[in-house]
């Protein structure tokens, strides 16, 4: 099985990657919020870790095609096959249902925010109902993987982690707790007390700007 290819980004268009490695180029599918990331990076080395699987049907006298799928990072692989594991949730559907980061749906999901999964290209009410009774409760890992793969540091991922639990205590939605800390983390990388993170995701909800957060917290 491929599990990861490295070589040269030649193409990005219509939910699939073109990657050139020595004289062979390789079609890898890739979801709607990976589509975004790699648009930047034409012509440059990159690596995705994938997923091989095989599509059609022998049954109706089709023919097996072979597939790649692959994802910026191992974690978000990892993400994909809990998610293709909900009922009703193929290949194909996963792939452009993720139009957003996986942090972002993993929230919706434990939120059990039902509205916001709706929001998902291809999934309606009954999809988004059969994701939260599937996957709810299992998925809180992702939110920190998504903050250690961009780079932020354990201290900072760990009062991350201790904000949300704060912030889920007193009452906020998971989705909205998850997005403010985000923006939080745009005032200053650096915080590293989920006190202080929760001060400032306030001071965001009472209308203060970025801007003026950052010098408040100066």
């Amino acid at each position: 099985m491929i599990a990861k290819i490295s070589g040269t980004l030649m193409e990005v268009a219509n939910g699939l990657a073109l990657v050139e490695l020595g004289q062979i180029t390789y079609e890898v599918m890739i979801p709607g919020y990976a589509q975004h990331l790699l648009a930047g990076k034409l012509g440059q080395q990159i690596s995705l870790y994938t997923l091989e699987y095989l599509e059609g049907s022998l049954a109706t006298g089709g023919n097996l095609v072979p597939r790649l799928i692959g994802f910026p990072h191992s974690e978000e692989r990892a993400f994909f096959q809990r998610f293709t594991s909900v009922k009703g949730m193929g290949m194909r559907k996963a792939l452009k249902a993720l139009s957003m980061p996986i942090s972002r749906v993993a929230g919706a999901i434990e939120a059990k925010d039902a509205k916001l999964l709706q929001s998902l290209p291809g999934v309606g009410k009954r999809l988004a109902e059969q994701m939260i009774v599937e996957l709810s409760g299992k998925l809180d890992e992702f939110a920190l993987v998504a903050a250690a793969q961009r780079g932020e540091t354990s201290d900072w991922a760990q009062a991350h982690s201790e904000a949300l639990e704060i912030l889920l205590q007193l009452g906020e939605r998971r989705a909205d707790a998850q997005e403010l800390i985000e923006r939080v983390r745009q005032v200053d990388p650096q915080m590293d007390k989920p006190e202080q993170i929760v001060q400032a995701v306030y001071r965001l909800k009472a209308g203060s700007s970025l801007g003026g957060v950052k010098k408040e917290l100066s």
